[in-house]
Formats: C-alpha cells, sequence, structure tokens
C-alpha cells in the first residue's frame, strides 16, 4: 500500500488491552466543513473492520453508516464485532466514536469472495468533459464572491465540475442532476496497481450538492448534516480521475434523499451510493416560498 495522506489518516492500531478495540487520530486535514467527513471515518472504521476480520481473500462490498454522532478531530476509538466470519462472506460491526463519548458512527460492513452470477451494468455515465477541460475547485472565486466554510477536506481531493452550476451562477433550476471529476493529490494505490477501495468510500459522501443544484440561487444558508450514508463497492478503480454522478430523489420533511454513481474511465462503474441528509439552516428556517425550487 502505498504512504498516500489517505493511507495515514486511515491508519489504525489494535488496543492490546481490549480485544475488538482499535484507535486512530484524525488530524482535521480532511473536515467537511467542521469534523472529520462522514465517509473519511467510514473509511477509518472500514480499515479496523478489515483488520479484526483478517480475511484479505474477501473484499468490501457493502457498508452502511449510521452517523448517531460527530466525530471530532483526535483521537478516536473504533470498537468491532465480526458477527460472522464465513468461508465466502462476512459481516462486520463496528462503532467509531471521539474518545471518552458514548456514541458516534456505527457501521455494518459485508466482505466477500467472488462467486459465480449474473454480469450487467443498467446505467450510463453521462456525456461530460474531460477533467483537464473542466474548472476546479481551486481556481480563484469570481470577485465578490465570499467562501462560506472552507474545508480542508478539498485540500487532499481536487473537484472539477463537469455538469451542473456554481454555487454563484444564475440559472432556472430544472434538475438535480450533477457531475464532478475527483483526484487524490497523493493517489493512494494499493499493491495490486488499484485504488484503495476504502477510498471510494470518501468519495462517495460528496452528494448534497445536488439538492443545491435543484433549488437554484436565491436559497437560504443551509448545512447538510448525513443521517447515515451506503456504499456499495462494485469493482476496482485503476484511473486516477473517477467520474462522480449525483442526484437528489427526493426533499420532504426536512430530509433529502441522495444518490451517487462512480465511474472509472477505464473501468466503467466501481461504487454506488446512497444518503439520507437533513436540513440546518443558521439564519432561520426558509420561508415557504423558499421550500421549493422556483418554477415549482
Amino acid at each position: 500500500m502505498s504512504e498516500s495522506a489517505f493511507a495515514r489518516q486511515t491508519t489504525v492500531e489494535a488496543d492490546p488491552e481490549r480485544p475488538g478495540r482499535y484507535r486512530a487520530v484524525f488530524s482535521g486535514d480532511w473536515n467537511a466543513p467542521f469534523v472529520p467527513q462522514g465517509g473519511l471515518a467510514t473509511a477509518v472504521a472500514l480499515r479496523a473492520m478489515q483488520t479484526e476480520l483478517g480475511a484479505s481473500e474477501q473484499r468490501l462490498r457493502s457498508v452502511t453508516t449510521v452517523f448517531a454522532s460527530q466525530v471530532q478531530a483526535g483521537l478516536a476509538a473504533i470498537d468491532v464485532t465480526v458477527l460472522r466470519r464465513g468461508r465466502s462472506m462476512s459481516q462486520v460491526l463496528a462503532t467509531l466514536r471521539t474518545e471518552g463519548d458514548n456514541a458516534g458512527h456505527t457501521s455494518i460492513a459485508v466482505f466477500g469472495t467472488e462467486r459465480p452470477g449474473f454480469e450487467f451494468t443498467d446505467l450510463r455515465p453521462p456525456d461530460v468533459p474531460p477533467p483537464e477541460r473542466c474548472p476546479s475547485f481551486r481556481d480563484p472565486l469570481p470577485e465578490g464572491v465570499e467562501q462560506r466554510h472552507f474545508m480542508t477536506y478539498w485540500e487532499q481531493v481536487e473537484g472539477r465540475p463537469a455538469l451542473g452550476h456554481a454555487p454563484w451562477d444564475v440559472y432556472e433550476p430544472s434538475t438535480s442532476e450533477r457531475a464532478y471529476w475527483y483526484r487524490f493529490d497523493e493517489i493512494p494505490w494499493v499493491d495490486s496497481g488499484v485504488l484503495d477501495p476504502l477510498a471510494l468510500v470518501t468519495l462517495c459522501d460528496t452528494m448534497p450538492g445536488a439538492v443545491g443544484e435543484r433549488m437554484g440561487p436565491g436559497s437560504p444558508p443551509w448545512v447538510p448534516p448525513s443521517a447515515d450514508l451506503t456504499v456499495h463497492v462494485l469493482g476496482d478503480a485503476e484511473s486516477e480521475w473517477l467520474l462522480a454522478h449525483n442526484t437528489a430523489r427526493f426533499a420532504g420533511d426536512g430530509y433529502a434523499s441522495v444518490d451517487m454513481a462512480l465511474w472509472d474511465p477505464a473501468r466503467g462503474l466501481v461504487a454506488y451510493a446512497t444518503q439520507m441528509m437533513f436540513f440546518v439552516f443558521p439564519d432561520g428556517p426558509p420561508t415557504e416560498e423558499q421550500r421549493r425550487p422556483p418554477g415549482s
């Protein structure tokens, strides 16, 4: 495995005095916006789960995380339970929490070997420009535009919008669909010459922007904490740039359901994710008129 920033941040150490307990230290370099990104924290929990399972022939197939409480930068504890250790498939449970807290992120994951079965992909990637023809998150902001929240996560991962609008664009919203190219500054290669599968999990936890795309300009300021995150890892990725295709299927009652398909230009669909998020409005709840997209 490479000595990438992702590999270093997802390093865990076993507690010699407590079986099934691991510890990790969140540096604060992957915050989104104020605490470590949920997908990155899920990857840390998965690293502990892999270690406890000790079955390298069984790769990650699926993980679901419920975010009961925020995990802060600093020391964290991960308690891992192997629910079932099978010859071809195993299920593992883990709770990651800030050291001393009672609640945190609880994940359940399925690991498995290859099995005989059908093969098809019933999704297609959007037709978008290649990353070298797309703007970068790191480009200077337009004059007069202020950055509301600085996320250290984007110092580790570069994003390039390929489909959709920037927050400062003036447009008539008609869809939640958007697509972004993502690349790690330090590519987390593993020994087999592909990206660390756990790295796909953190890239999938970037879905709330689809709600902003659908609501359009003029929406009141809002923050999108995650209630949960489910990621299905479908294949290996070998390309530095991956394309994240993202939509918001529904918003109501203060929640939104969003999804993402993660594509490798060389290998096709490598991950699919869904998430329930909820809305926090720092300046107060939206008016009745602001609750719906313009023209709806």
